[in-house]
């Protein structure tokens, strides 16, 4: 947190895990995605469960109606129902809890701590191949932030290791994204998204990029649609307080 803001401004970051929710087998238990067949009441439980969790009303908690695009909608209050047709969200509005929704999939979550600008991001394979980070950091910048001033953290994501594509898949998806191919674990032809995104922000002049190594393929307390194929999603959730919030 800098100290020669006008307004301080907290960072606040949480990934979800799948236990300790509502929801049923095949989603249990902690599922947050509404559209994969779970019970909406049990959704919507561990969607106030989360909100309560993380301290900010139910209508403070931002959904996105992810589409594997690259449409950014910036968000400046509260609402009841999920942004439409988006996989990223930005905002400078404290107390507004941004939620990117995944099960192999990157989430992104990015701030400028200093300027008071937050965004989360859904970056699949498709949506990191047609350039949906770099299309968030120019909203950001138009928003009051600086790149350099810009930290990114990667969420949980299928690993490079596991992510077996095949090998023109790789192809196409390095060309545009570069440092994410790479080899399974099997020898086989690979996409480590992560690697490719960390990559882009850093070439971008971000200031820095943490990481949460897990492989949601591997590690069983985490959903994972290429293990599954039937199951729940993830949240990664970024928002900021501020002095007097």
């Amino acid at each position: 947190m800098s100290s020669s803001s006008a307004q301080q401004f907290r960072v606040r970051r949480v990934v979800t895990s799948r236990v300790g929710g509502a929801s049923a087998e095949p989603y249990d238990s902690f599922n947050l995605g509404d559209h994969v067949g779970d019970d909406p009441v049990a959704v919507e439980a561990n969607r106030r469960r989360l909100a309560a969790q993380i301290g900010v009303p139910d209508d403070h908690l931002i959904w996105m109606e992810q589409i594997h695009g690259r449409n950014v909608t910036v968000v400046d209050g509260p609402t009841d129902t999920a942004v439409q047709a988006t996989d990223a969200l930005v905002t400078t509005v404290p107390g507004l809890a941004l939620a990117v929704l995944s099960a192999d999939c990157v989430p992104v979550l990015l701030s400028d701590d200093e300027a008071g600008v937050v965004a989360a991001v859904h970056a699949g394979r498709i949506g990191a191949r047609i350039g949906i980070v770099p299309r968030v950091l120019e909203v950001m910048v138009a928003h009051g932030a600086r790149i350099e001033r810009i930290g990114g953290f990667l969420g949980p994501a299928a690993s490079g290791r596991r992510y077996e594509v095949p090998a023109a898949m790789q192809a196409d998806v390095e060309k545009f994204l570069p440092g994410s191919a790479t080899r399974t674990s099997r020898g086989t032809p690979g996409l480590d998204l992560r690697a490719g995104i960390r990559r882009q922000l850093l070439d971008a002049g971000v200031s820095g990029v943490a990481e949460d190594p897990r492989c949601t393929i591997e590690d069983r307390t985490l959903f994972s649609h290429r293990r599954d194929a039937r199951t729940g999603r993830l949240a990664a959730v970024i928002w900021m307080d501020s002095d007097g919030y």
